[in-house]
């Protein structure tokens, strides 16, 4: 038992054997002695091998993906929830000659228009304003005979209906959506000559509610945000729902406009 024990080479080194170096030609030291000194080797030994069992797992093994690739149901079938496929040359030829996602592909090049127009929802404010007072749009500021009066008038605030148009006094329903707010002023001046005194009319959007996008999943204060005249960026619109909390290699994008998805890996937006 003492001899199994001493490892390769300790024995004619360190005790000393005829012939070799060590303590000494014939010294060599009590067989009891050997094994004293030769036992916490073994035990340190069999203490590292099985601790291996205990050490902690940093992700599933093979056999846990193998047996969570398939539960049962209700009748006793089974439900295969993903399918484990070996990577093969072939495997790797096919993956390798798939185009690769992207929101240009799904979506196309679009640019932002050179001016925002006008969108079913949006809050619009009309202001009209006429060349002197006593006229449709315009009244006395004070009561006194000293007063101009006032030459203009603010319509409230109203939402662009499902018709795509607002109400103006004296013009009726005007047709605004998909236009720009000037073309708007053009329209509803021309629908007030010759009912007010020369008419020149300030169109504004104070709320936009159509350009707006809506961010949902780990944004970290998902809501409908509004839109920019300029064109924003994806990265711009995650930065104002709060940023991304999981690592940006693991985090995926996915657009949706009207019919159309993509999804696409969170590193693909960045760079």
């Amino acid at each position: 038992m003492a001899t199994l024990a001493v490892p390769c080479g300790v024995w004619p080194t360190r005790y000393g054997h005829p012939g070799r170096h060590g303590l000494g030609t014939g010294s060599a030291l009590p067989m009891g002695n050997i094994w004293m000194r030769t036992l916490p080797l073994v035990l340190l030994a069999v203490t590292a091998m099985s601790g291996c069992t205990y050490l902690p797992a940093a992700g599933p093994t093979a056999s846990a993906i193998q047996a969570g690739s398939e539960v049962a149901t209700a009748d006793g079938g089974l439900l295969a929830r993903y399918e484990i496929i070996d990577v093969t040359p072939a495997v790797i030829e096919a993956l390798r000659g798939r185009p690769l996602d992207s929101l240009l592909a799904s979506f196309g090049d679009h640019r932002p228009s050179a001016e925002p127009v006008i969108g079913i929802g949006d809050m619009v404010s009309v202001s009209i304003w006429e060349a002197g007072s006593g006229g449709l749009f315009s009244g006395p500021l004070v009561a006194d005979r000293f007063s101009a009066g006032s030459k203009s008038a603010l319509i409230p605030e109203q939402p662009v209906g499902r018709d795509g148009a607002i109400s103006v006094p004296y013009a009726g329903r005007i047709k605004v959506a998909g236009r720009r707010p000037q073309d708007v002023q053009a329209l509803i001046e021309n629908e007030l000559a010759g009912k007010a005194i020369q008419p020149q009319v300030l169109v504004s959007v104070t709320r936009p509610i159509s350009q707006a996008v809506t961010v949902t999943g780990e944004g970290a204060a998902g809501a409908r945000l509004p839109l920019s005249g300029h064109g924003d960026r994806i990265l711009d619109v995650i930065a104002a729902a709060g940023g991304n909390r999981s690592p940006v290699s693991e985090t995926f994008v996915r657009l949706s406009r009207g019919p159309v998805t993509a999804t696409v890996p969170l590193t693909t937006v960045v760079s």
